[in-house]
């Protein structure tokens, strides 16, 4: 059964707080996105290998660690997804970042697909699928759903705010997957936006309406 990750340190709650405020305007809200996403790339990556090493100081022989080498993927979903990338790879510029275009069909609820761009060798990386909002949970099922049919073998999830029936979901759907997010909110409303969510992740990144 996937694992579900809440971030309780306190620069990203206090982060957060701003973020869902209706006042916080498009320049500040994208600058906060990024800032919380490095800070949740600070913690998601803390299971990863480390290989030990002996470097030189200024004084004598030291023996240290180094990350072991193993590859790393970041798979925003378009488009939000994209507001969280820089922040992340201010943190781990080697990652290679694939793109999945999803949009939620308004009357249906369900995914479309329109866009996947991946790298070549994802089935040897450890991938992190990155989407503010896990609202219904489709756009991110679909998509890893694509990673998985292209050989990709090891998945996290990425949100900044998530309901408990996105969840759901991808326990249903992808008992393998863990889910890190900064907050776990009440539910969705009729139109399937998380309540009290931020609203329109998309369009407060981007400004548009």
């Amino acid at each position: 059964m996937a694992k579900v990750h809440r971030f309780d340190h306190p620069l990203i709650q206090h982060k957060l707080s701003y973020i869902r405020d209706k006042r916080t305007g498009t320049k500040e809200f994208r600058e906060l996105v990024n800032e919380v996403a490095m800070l949740m790339a600070y913690e998601i990556t803390r299971d990863l290998t480390l290989d030990e090493i002996e470097v030189e100081t200024p004084v004598a022989p030291c023996k240290t660690r180094v990350l072991s080498g193993r590859k790393l993927g970041l798979i925003p979903i378009l488009r939000a997804g994209l507001g969280m990338v820089d922040g992340m790879l201010r943190l781990i510029p080697t990652a290679k970042v694939g793109h999945i275009g999803v949009y939620r069909d308004p009357e249906t609820l369900q995914p479309v697909e329109y866009y996947v761009k991946l790298p070549t060798d994802i089935d040897e990386r450890d991938l992190i699928v990155i989407d503010p909002m896990l609202a219904t949970g489709g756009s991110a099922s679909h998509s890893i759903n694509v990673l998985k049919k292209r050989g990709a073998r090891s998945i996290k999830l990425m949100c900044l705010i998530a309901a408990p029936e996105g969840i759901a979901r991808l326990e249903r759907d992808h008992p393998d997957v863990d889910i890190y997010v900064a907050a776990v909110d009440e539910r969705l409303n009729e139109h399937g936006y998380i309540v009290p969510g931020l609203g329109d992740a998309g369009d407060r990144l981007f400004g548009t309406k």
